[in-house]
C-alpha cells in the first residue's frame, strides 16, 4: 500500500507540474534527450551561401569570408549541411587571406566534431597546409592526430604526395608525443626519402628507438640521414644542419652504449670500440655548425675515459678561448679538475676548483636575482624578448650565458608563433573598414588576441623552465666541484681510501697525458695567443704523478 501511495503522489505532482508549464517551456533539444542527430545533408544554398561560393570561385576571399561567416553562425536559413559547408569554406577563405590562426580555429572546430561533420575528412588536407604556415606550438600536431593513420591513405595516390608525406610526419610526431614509439616509427619509415620531411622523420625515428633503448636501429636511422644528405636529392632541407645533427646524435648513442655493461661481469667496463666510434662521430661535426662546441665538449669525456688526457684538456682549452666568450661550459672545468686529480696533480686540481667558484658563483647569484625579478610567465616572456633584442640589463658575465640558454630551437619556435600572431593583428588593422568592423573581423581579432595570450604564457613558461634548469644544473656542477675539493683535502691528509690509492699507484704508464707529434702535427708551445685554425687541435700535457 505504501508503494501505491508513493506512485499516486508522484503522478499527482507530475500533473501539477505539467499543468503549470507551457509548451514552450517543455521543449528540449535533441542533444538534451540523448538521441543521436540525423546525419547532416546538403540542401539548396541560400542566396547568401550561393553568393559566397561565387565570390570564392572568383578568389574574392575577403567578401566571401564575411558571407561564409554569416552562414556558419546561422544568420541564414540554410540547413545544417549547408551551415557546415559554409564553415568549411570560411576556414579555406581565411587561409587564403593569410589569417592562419582563425583558419586553424575553424578547422579545429570541424575536426573536433569528427565524422559527424560533412567536411571532417576534407579538413585534414587544410590542416596539413596550415602546418607549413604555423609552428608546432600552435597545436597543429594534436589536431592532425585526431584523424588516425587510416585517414592518410586518401592522399597517397593523389597529386598531393608532398602533402601526404607532410601528414605522415605530423602523424608520427603525434604518436611520438603520445609515447606510442613503435607506431610512430612505423609511420616515420613510410615518409618518402625524396620528400622534405624525410630527414626530420628519420631523426625522430632514431629518437624513438632511443626512448625504447634500442641502439642499433637508432644508429641506422641517423645514418640514413647522412646517406640522404650525401645523395643531395632533398629539397627545402638545411642539409648541413641535419648532417651535423645526425653525427652528434650518433656520437651520443655510441658513447651511451660504450658505458652500458652487457652483463653483470662487465659492470664498470668501457667498450673501447664503441667509445672510439663516438669520438669519430663527434669529430665529423663541422666547425661551422651550431653543434660544434657541444661535440668538442662531449668528446672530452670520451677522451677522459680512454685516458687520452692531453686531448681532453686540449678541448677544454679551446672552449675557453676568446673566440667563444659567450659559450657556457662550466662542466668543462669539472672535467679539468677531475683529470688533474686522477693524475695526482692535486695543486692543479685545487686551482681549477677555485677557478670554477671564482667564475661561476657570482653567475649563480645573479641568475637567482633575475629569477626573483621575473616571477610570472608574462614577466619572463618580456625578459626573454629583451634578451633576444640585446636590451636586457645583464652584466657581461651572464649576458652570453642567458642568451645561449634561451636560444634553443623549441623556444624560438614559440617566439615565432607570437610574431606570426602579431603580423595577423597588423594585417587586420590594415584591412578595409568594412572587413574590420564586420562580425568576422571581430572574430579574427578575438582569435589572434586569445591565441597570442596563450602563446606568450607558453613561451614564458618554457623560458622559465629553461632558466630554472640552467640554475639547477649549475648548482649540481658546483656540488660536483665541492666533491672534488673534498677528495683533494682527504688526499692531502693522507686519509684517501685505500682502493683509490691502489688504483692511482697502479695507474698504467700510458701516453694518455703525453702530447704525441707525428709527420702531420708539430709541437707549438702555447704562449697565451689563440689561433683560429688551431681550435679543436690543442693538446695539454698531463703528467701522471701517482707513481712518483
Amino acid at each position: 500500500m505504501k508503494w501505491i501511495g508513493l506512485c499516486a503522489m508522484s503522478a499527482l505532482l507530475v500533473g501539477l507540474v505539467v499543468s503549470n508549464t507551457s509548451a514552450q517551456d517543455m521543449s528540449f533539444s535533441i542533444e538534451e534527450t540523448g538521441q543521436a542527430k540525423a546525419p547532416a545533408k546538403l540542401g539548396p544554398p541560400s542566396k547568401t551561401l550561393g553568393e559566397a561560393l561565387n565570390l570564392y570561385e572568383n578568389k574574392q576571399y575577403e567578401e566571401a569570408a564575411m558571407l561564409f561567416h554569416k552562414v556558419a553562425t546561422r544568420k541564414t536559413k540554410d540547413v545544417r549541411g549547408n551551415v557546415q559547408r559554409g564553415q568549411f569554406f570560411l576556414g579555406k577563405s581565411l587561409y587564403h587571406l593569410g589569417y592562419y590562426q582563425s583558419s586553424l580555429n575553424v578547422f579545429d572546430e570541424i575536426s573536433a566534431k569528427g565524422p559527424s561533420h560533412l567536411f571532417f575528412g576534407d579538413t585534414l588536407q587544410w590542416l596539413g597546409l596550415l602546418a607549413s604556415q604555423l609552428p608546432e606550438s600552435s597545436g597543429i600536431i594534436e589536431k592532425v592526430g585526431r584523424y588516425g593513420v587510416g585517414a592518410l591513405e586518401q592522399f597517397k595516390e593523389t597529386e598531393g604526395t608532398e602533402l601526404y608525406n607532410q601528414l605522415l610526419y605530423l602523424m608520427g610526431r603525434y604518436l611520438y608525443e603520445q609515447g606510442e614509439f613503435q607506431q610512430a616509427i612505423d609511420i616515420f619509415q613510410e615518409v618518402d626519402p625524396k620528400s622534405p620531411p624525410y630527414t626530420y622523420a628519420r631523426f625522430f625515428e632514431g629518437i624513438s628507438f632511443i626512448r625504447m633503448r634500442k641502439a642499433r636501429p637508432a644508429i641506422a636511422a641517423f645514418r640514413a640521414i647522412l646517406e640522404a644528405v650525401d645523395k643531395g636529392n632533398l629539397k627545402g632541407v638545411d642539409d648541413d644542419r641535419m648532417k651535423n645533427l645526425a653525427w652528434i646524435s650518433l656520437a651520443r648513442v655510441y658513447y651511451t652504449a660504450a658505458n652500458q655493461p652487457q652483463s653483470a661481469s662487465d659492470a664498470g667496463s668501457i667498450d673501447g670500440k664503441l667509445l672510439g666510434q663516438s669520438v669519430e662521430a663527434w669529430t665529423r661535426v663541422q666547425q661551422s655548425s651550431e653543434y660544434w662546441l657541444d661535440a668538442l665538449f662531449e668528446s672530452s669525456w670520451a677522451f677522459f675515459l680512454a685516458d687520452e688526457y692531453a686531448r681532453a684538456l686540449g678541448n677544454v682549452h679551446t672552449l675557453y678561448s676568446p673566440y667563444f666568450e659567450d659559450a657556457y661550459y662550466p662542466e668543462a672545468l669539472v672535467l679539468k679538475a677531475v683529470t688533474f686529480f686522477v693524475n695526482c696533480q692535486v695543486d692543479n686540481a685545487d686551482a681549477v676548483v677555485a677557478q670554477f667558484h671564482d667564475r661561476y658563483d657570482p653567475v649563480k647569484t645573479e641568475l637567482d636575482e633575475i629569477l626573483v625579478e621575473n616571477k610570472d610567465n608574462e614577466a619572463f616572456f618580456e625578459f626573454l624578448q629583451s634578451v633576444r633584442k640585446n636590451k636586457a640589463d645583464l652584466s657581461p658575465r651572464v649576458r652570453g650565458i642567458v642568451t645561449t640558454a634561451l636560444s634553443d630551437r623549441t623556444l624560438l619556435r614559440h617566439l615565432e608563433y607570437v610574431s606570426i600572431l602579431d603580423d595577423e593583428e597588423k594585417q587586420l588593422s590594415e584591412a578595409s573598414d568594412a572587413f574590420q568592423s564586420s562580425p568576422l573581423g571581430g572574430q579574427i581579432l578575438e582569435d589572434t588576441t586569445l591565441a597570442k595570450s596563450f602563446a606568450v604564457d607558453q613561451a614564458g613558461d618554457l623560458a622559465r623552465g629553461r632558466y630554472n634548469r640552467l640554475i639547477r644544473e649549475l648548482q649540481e656542477l658546483s656540488n660536483q666541484v665541492d666533491t672534488v675539493e673534498l677528495e683533494i683535502a682527504t688526499f692531502r691528509r693522507g686519509q684517501i681510501d685505500q682502493e683509490l690509492q691502489q688504483q692511482m699507484s697502479q695507474a698504467k704508464e700510458s701516453t694518455g697525458g703525453d702530447v704525441e707529434v707525428d709527420e702531420e702535427h708539430q709541437l707549438w708551445p702555447f704562449d697565451g695567443e689563440y689561433w683560429r685554425d688551431e681550435l679543436g687541435f690543442y693538446r695539454q700535457q698531463v703528467t701522471n704523478r701517482c707513481t712518483r
